[in-house]
């Protein structure tokens, strides 16, 4: 089997942490969340970790160049497996094309991107919760949480469109509930890796 590359895609609180970690479980994938990564990193309070909080209290995107570094770092890591997850990255055109350079150098690319749609409305209710539930800073601020899905919208949207220039991107309903968002996110992966 070839290795699998998947990168699952949607604006803040679409449900991919939740999706990808179930996906990862049963495609036996390594699961890559840069906001798993920051998290960590911030409260272990190094020099990544002040950097990109920095700009997640603006509602801002890290710099390219820091976010490729570590993700590097975390793909060279995990040689022996079926392949990746990356969710929440890449978040611009700039990353995915470091990333597909990445995968490159590795005789790799790409399987598919998957976009899971909700609208603003619901983006903005399961954050303000999510936030409530986990006391995390970043989600409890509706100002930010608009900010980011703007940012979202301008900068990260366009990943959509430079992988379904390859024929890699597709969208799927991301709203209801978890099981019926996963039966719809492996029925693409099936296809993908059939």
């Amino acid at each position: 089997m070839d290795m699998i590359n998947l990168i699952l895609f949607g604006p803040p609180g679409s449900g991919k942490g939740t999706q990808a970690k179930q996906l990862a479980e049963k495609y036996h994938l390594h699961h890559i969340s840069t906001g798993d990564i920051f998290r960590k990193e911030i409260g272990e309070k190094t020099d990544l970790g002040q950097l990109a909080e920095d700009y997640l209290k603006k509602g801002e995107l890290v710099p390219d160049s820091v976010t490729v570094e570590m993700m590097k770092k975390e793909v060279n890591a995990s040689p022996d497996v079926n392949g990746f997850i990356y969710d929440g990255f890449p978040r611009t055109v700039s990353q995915a094309k470091s990333l597909d350079y990445l995968l490159d150098v590795r005789n790799e690319q790409i399987s598919a991107l998957i976009a899971l749609e909700v609208d603003e409305s619901e983006i903005i209710n399961r954050i303000l919760k999510r936030g409530a539930v986990y006391g995390r800073a970043d989600d409890s601020d509706e100002n930010v949480i608009r900010s980011r899905f703007k940012v979202y919208l301008e900068e990260t949207e366009p990943v959509f469109k430079y992988y379904e220039m390859r024929g890699k991107s597709s969208r799927i309903d991301g709203k209801g509930a978890i099981e019926e968002i996963f039966d719809r996110l492996c029925r693409v992966v099936d296809g993908v890796i059939q």
